[in-house]
């Protein structure tokens, strides 16, 4: 799915605004552990906060697409660095870490409309304190 494809490219890239043309306006943003966000606007404010806290880089991706071109899921690796402390979290001293994640995508009329974001917290809380 090339606007899958692309979203994930941009997140590598470090490039926000590559990822807000991917999506919709009413963009659904299911953060994990978190709340929904609605709209560019609150996607752009999460991914301004995460590149301030975290470094990261998504590998050994997977992604698969229904037939009908309306749902995704891509199924990946991720590799950061935590930079500055995250309120409620672990103090960050530049630890690095690893987790597998998975997200999955609501598409409509090419762009994305929703994606929702899985990984395990306590697994990235335990590496962080290692």
């Amino acid at each position: 799915m090339d606007v899958v494809h692309r979203y994930f490219e941009a997140f590598n890239a470090g490039d926000t605004g590559g990822m807000l043309d991917c999506l919709t306006d009413d963009i659904a943003h299911h953060v994990n552990e978190g709340q929904v966000r609605t709209g560019k606007a609150l996607f752009r404010a999460f991914c301004e906060h995460m590149s301030r806290c975290y470094s990261e880089n998504l590998t050994d991706m997977m992604i698969f697409s229904a037939a009908n071109g309306t749902r995704a899921a891509a199924e990946y690796t991720v590799n950061g660095t935590y930079l500055q402390t995250d309120d409620g979290l672990p103090a960050a001293t530049g630890q690095t870490y690893q987790l597998p994640a998975g997200s999955f995508f609501d598409i409509r009329d090419g762009r994305i409309a929703r994606v929702t974001t899985y990984y395990n917290l306590a697994d990235w809380i335990r590496q962080v304190r290692a």
